[in-house]
């Protein structure tokens, strides 16, 4: 692994995030939102690790930007801004929750509160069970609930989910973290009248390389290798295809890829009781006596 490219992409995340903590969202679209946040990306000299995510109220993650998407952020919302730099594949995958409305800042405070207690105890040779014990504890003690099927995840170049999952609650089994590996650790927390899962919405709007096996379409292909030299096996967005096809050809083709199961379709996740969830994320490598927060804030 290279651990400096690791720390170099997790300096602009963090430095990215922080921006973003500190703004005011009111009255911006999610495509303005979205796009402004890739650039800055982009402008420090990372590339994007995904598109950015700006989950709204009960929808935990997943949703990003149409092209031109006019949906608008309130004074009521709740927003998860989701995102991530990557510099030759290695991934810094971070979250914060913005929110204008009051009521809801216990579910924020306590998602940020199970991240910094789940760092405070990495290190080499941790089970990913006591990370999700630690975090379901803080979550409950905070009069709040985890949502249990959505977890945290190791990483490697150019993949987001490398297989390990930390999860958000105890549980029985898993793995133990090993020294010079990289992982994202991320609390969704719900109200006590949430259900404390998220169910598959009907909106699909990030995508990822499946296959690179040809669909005898000549156009499809086109697509599939454009999506394979730019965006590897990293997840991307309709806009991002945009800039070479036009909008209506590229829905067609992206269509047929994900009929033929060259390119996946992921769809949002919401909150099974429509409750509202709040999202913090780190992303982090263990060392033999403690860890590396590679997004955390300077």
């Amino acid at each position: 692994m290279n651990i400096e490219d690791y720390v170099k992409a997790g300096k602009i995340a963090s430095e990215v995030r922080e921006n973003v903590r500190k703004k005011n969202w009111i009255g911006k679209t999610v495509y303005e939102i979205c796009e402004e946040i890739e650039g800055e990306i982009k402008k420090r000299g990372a590339k994007c690790a995904f598109p950015v995510n700006t989950s709204i109220n009960e929808v935990a993650a997943h949703y990003t930007a149409e092209p031109n998407d006019p949906i608008m952020i309130k004074d009521t919302d709740l927003v998860k801004i989701d995102l991530g730099a990557q510099i030759n594949g290695y991934i810094a995958d971070t979250a914060v929750t913005v929110c204008y409305d009051a009521q809801f800042d216990g579910i924020v405070n306590a998602a940020e509160e199970a991240l910094g207690n789940a760092m405070a105890m990495i290190k080499d040779g941790v089970k990913a069970s006591d990370i999700g014990r630690a975090i379901e504890t803080t979550i409950k003690q905070l009069g709040c609930k985890p949502i249990a099927n959505l977890s945290g995840h190791s990483l490697d170049q150019y993949t987001i989910h490398a297989g390990k999952s930390i999860p958000n609650i105890w549980s029985i089994g898993g793995f133990s973290l090993s020294k010079n590996s990289a992982y994202a650790c991320e609390p969704f927390v719900t109200t006590e009248q949430g259900g404390g899962f998220v169910r598959n919405g009907q909106i699909k709007n990030i995508f990822a390389l499946n296959s690179r096996k040809k669909t005898k379409n000549e156009e499809a292909d086109k697509l599939l290798d454009f999506i394979w030299e730019n965006f590897n096996m990293l997840p991307f967005a309709l806009r991002w295809i945009t800039t070479e096809i036009e909008e209506k050809k590229a829905r067609e083709l992206l269509d047929i890829l994900v009929k033929k199961k060259a390119v996946q379709a992921y769809p949002v996740l919401i909150e099974v009781n429509e409750q509202r969830v709040a999202q913090a994320e780190h992303t982090f490598i263990p060392l033999e006596d403690g860890v590396t927060i590679t997004t955390k804030a300077q």
